[in-house]
């Protein structure tokens, strides 16, 4: 049980090395392929010089990466929300138009309007 518990443990350290290697920008593609070829050839002593030399720096590309992942979801939750006074007058403008195109009544334009002064 121990020697499997360490198997799984290696596989899942070999596979954060990876994803770490080839998410990096700052290396090229022969010098990736290289580190591959040491954690193949040599497992273990790969493996772990990749961690020891990389450790640190694995740690703050994860953090920039969830870092970026953040401010592109506030700037997207931002971007389809909107400011509550923009967005109201947004709305009964649109509601407008639909009015003098004739798309909606003028009971339902001022049901419209309401809903968006409201809230």
């Amino acid at each position: 049980m121990f020697l499997f518990f360490g198997w799984v443990l290696f596989i899942w350290l070999l596979i954060t090395v990876y994803m770490d290697l080839f998410r990096r920008q700052d290396i090229g593609g022969w010098a990736k392929a290289l580190w591959v070829v040491f954690t193949l050839v040599l497992p273990f002593i790969g493996t772990f010089a990749y961690l020891i030399s990389e450790g640190r720096n694995m740690k703050d590309r994860q953090r920039q990466e969830v870092e970026q992942a953040t401010a592109d979801l506030d700037d997207h939750i931002r971007s389809v929300a909107g400011d509550g006074a923009g967005n109201s007058t947004d709305q009964i403008d649109r509601a407008k138009h639909l009015l003098d195109s004739g798309a909606i009544t003028p009971d339902e334009y001022d049901r419209l309007k309401q809903k968006a002064l409201v809230g």
